[in-house]
């Protein structure tokens, strides 16, 4: 049953309906604003970023991004910056979340983002993480050879007590912000438009991709790859938990990683 044929009053009466084309137009609307809240400005800001690195002057393969660096001096300052980052970063995940829900239904059982499979979902997305992640590693390894990728610094947090644990928290961040709204948001709403399906797992991949053109072209092919994979597991199973599993799960490796290696190891590894 779709939002439209919901819509009715406890006593029966139906309420009256925009036509086809407002409800539609409605929509629309409602993803371009979801997205130029969060993962489409991203992607356009990634778009400029690539156009800036291309004409700056060295070449792609000799500059470097940092994934999360520090944002204070000062590590009590710091760690409340990051907190405060996360905190409003997933302001854009509760809002798909809240108008995914509309007419009553749970947005976390539409999308599956429960803990009903616990296991499964485990096993799912330590699996789809080993799938993705160690190809992944070796196309940034190979992006690099060939100067199509910048050196990607993982983390840039100095080393404090908290700094495992905002790791962490980090990783699940991006992993429920981008499965959320790149997956199972987008995904739904493409669907309420009648798209067709072939459609929308491109879409969702070629979303993915675009925020992470900021990296090189690597990235961008590497991403949509992995979006490819993820948009039609959800399409399959119609779940996303496991999706934020293998996300965090692939971050966390990254991300952890990277700040235990010891800096001439991360130097003689061409890691930053």
């Amino acid at each position: 049953m779709t939002d439209q044929e919901e819509r009715t009053v406890a006593s029966g009466s139906p309420v009256p309906q925009p036509d086809e084309r407002a409800w539609r137009r409605r929509l629309t609307v409602e993803v371009w604003i979801v997205l130029g809240l969060s993962l489409g400005r991203s992607g356009v800001y990634a778009i400029v970023n690539i156009v800036d690195r291309l004409t700056v002057g060295p070449a792609l393969g000799d500059q470097s991004t940092t994934l999360n660096p520090s944002l204070s001096p000062r590590p009590w300052l710091d760690l409340t910056y990051q907190v405060l980052a996360i905190g409003f970063a997933l302001m854009p995940v509760t809002l798909a979340l809240y108008l995914l829900s509309a007419n009553g239904r749970s947005a976390v059982r539409r999308i599956g983002l429960t803990f009903t499979r616990p296991l499964r979902d485990l096993g799912v997305g330590v699996g789809l993480a080993a799938l993705i992640g160690i190809p992944g590693l070796g196309l940034y390894a190979a992006a690099r050879a060939m100067g199509m990728a910048v050196e990607v610094q993982a983390s840039a947090l100095g080393t404090y007590w908290w700094t495992v644990p905002m790791l962490i928290l980090l990783a699940l961040k991006d992993a429920l912000l981008e499965e959320v709204v790149a997956v199972g948001y987008l995904m739904e709403r493409l669907r309420d438009l009648r798209w067709r399906e072939p459609a929308i797992v491109v879409a969702s991949a070629a979303l993915r991709g675009s925020y992470h053109l900021y990296q090189g072209w690597g990235a961008l092919l590497g991403n949509f790859v992995m979006g490819l994979v993820f948009a039609e597991y959800y399409r399959r199973r119609r779940r996303v938990m496991p999706l934020v599993v293998a996300h965090t799960v692939m971050d966390m490796t990254v991300f952890i990683g990277y700040a235990l290696l010891p800096a001439d190891l991360r130097a003689s590894l061409h890691l930053g």
